[in-house]
């Protein structure tokens, strides 16, 4: 309990800079269950204050401060292909293929996705692949993918994601059994999802491709939006026009209206039916005038969150109002949902991938990119592969240090917490190691008799 630990005087780590009116109120609000994220803001400011200070003072000439700069100077090194092992194709996306790869130094694994560089000079998607590439890197949250590395080779810009061996829903829907998901999961699904959308619009941003195989599940069956190559960062307060997305899943440049297809109860789109060939002008027609039906499939809860999110009137769509996203978490029909419990990470999925099976198609059934021709890279192109290839991201590349314990295999120091050799600045470095070459000749060189 972080009373007892910090504030109470019988703890060897109390904060003796806080008054006893301060914990006392803190106390009584605990015990009268009058408890809220604020409780501890008055503390947590003399904490910072304090730590602000000399402490930090002494921070920087101690080993701590140098072996952090030391871990900083690892993170700053650069990126290259050789820091991967590439393994299969996973799958492919607008401008490459997207493959399983894996850390050399680490052993963590990702998913790479590349971009090869002539197919995006084709389709002048220079500003798409770098909007992209600069939203994932400042999002970090449990329920999008995130970026931990972006590089580039003489072919393709690569961003390494979250690897996400659970498949994409649209998969699940249409090749796991009965077609659509039992209503618990559709539930746990638009509750995650709404989740990385708050995520996304708390950076302001506004993600514009919200379509069931965009939404990736991970090896314990919890999902992550992906591709946000068509998201937009806008200003607060800044509206957004235009139209972008995929037939049956667009917006029409409302901000709100990335929120219409939370809820994948039943398996055909809203606006047109699987494989249905239908004209663009007729889509747009349905989605502005038609009203969508309902099997008796759904329930009372998921029909009426389902006709609030996709209401023609903006102003009346579910979430549109100054509450926000605390409306549609309101909403009875997630009830059963602690959004707390789920923000943190302390909820099990209803659907748990089997490790052993494979979630996506046959190497042989994904369609090979053609030969780009025409194409022919300059010097010119330097500067936009210059912005993109960035190297590593500082949070998922220290959350990957952690996860395979180089953090604690390497971050030691001498006895009694005394520096290690190398943080001693008079240390002569260590001899360098010999060459291949060097051992060899020793092996062959005869030994002394004498």
């Amino acid at each position: 309990m972080v009373f007892d630990k910090y504030l109470s005087s019988e703890s060897a780590i109390c904060l003796t800079q806080a008054n006893g009116t301060q914990t006392q109120a803190i106390q009584e609000a605990i015990s009268g269950n009058n408890s809220n994220k604020e409780l501890f803001e008055p503390c947590a400011e003399i904490a910072r204050d304090y730590l602000s200070k000399q402490t930090f003072s002494e921070f920087l000439e101690s080993m701590y401060f140098k072996r952090y700069l030391q871990w900083k100077w690892l993170e700053s090194q650069p990126v290259t292909k050789n820091t991967f092992r590439m393994y299969r194709v996973l799958g492919k996306g607008g401008f490459g293929e997207v493959c399983a790869c894996q850390v050399r130094a680490t052993g963590k694994m990702y998913a790479c996705k590349k971009l090869e560089k002539k197919r995006v000079k084709k389709r002048k998607g220079e500003a798409m692949a770098l909007n992209e590439k600069q939203i994932l890197q400042k999002i970090n949250s449990r329920f999008v993918v995130n970026l931990a590395y972006a590089f580039e080779t003489k072919d393709a810009l690569c961003l390494v994601l979250t690897l996400m061996n659970g498949g994409d829903l649209k998969f699940h829907i249409h090749n796991m059994g009965h077609p659509g998901f039992e209503e618990e999961r559709a539930v746990f699904y638009a509750a995650e999802i709404s989740c990385g959308l708050e995520d996304l619009h708390s950076e302001n941003i506004v993600y514009r491709d919200l379509k069931p195989e965009n939404i990736l599940l991970d090896d314990f069956g919890h999902v992550r939006i992906s591709d946000l190559g068509l998201a937009v960062e806008i200003t607060p307060g800044q509206g957004i026009r235009g139209r972008v997305g995929t037939v049956g899943y667009m917006g029409f440049g409302r901000p709100e209206a990335i929120e219409e297809d939370t809820c994948p109860r039943c398996h055909p789109s809203p606006f047109r039916a699987r494989k249905e060939k239908i004209k663009r002008e007729e889509v747009d027609r349905r989605v502005k005038e038609d009203q969508e039906t309902y099997s008796s499939k759904f329930s009372e809860e998921c029909r009426s969150v389902c006709m609030q999110l996709l209401d023609k009137d903006p102003n009346k769509r579910l979430g549109s109002s100054e509450a926000g996203y605390k409306e549609v978490k309101a909403h009875k029909f997630f009830k059963n949902i602690n959004f707390k419990r789920l923000m943190a990470g302390l909820y099990r999925s209803p659907f748990v991938p089997d490790p052993r099976a494979v979630y996506c198609k046959d190497v042989l059934d994904i369609e090979q990119f053609s030969t780009v021709k025409g194409v022919n890279l300059d010097p010119s192109d330097d500067t936009f592969y210059s912005k993109f290839n960035t190297g590593s991201v500082s949070i998922p590349w220290q959350n990957e240090m952690i996860e395979t314990e180089c953090f604690k295999e390497l971050n030691v120091f001498g006895e009694n917490f005394t520096p290690s050799p190398d943080l001693l600045e008079d240390q002569p470095p260590p001899p360098p190691r010999p060459g291949l070459l060097d051992r060899i000749l020793r092996r062959r060189r005869p030994r002394d008799t004498n």
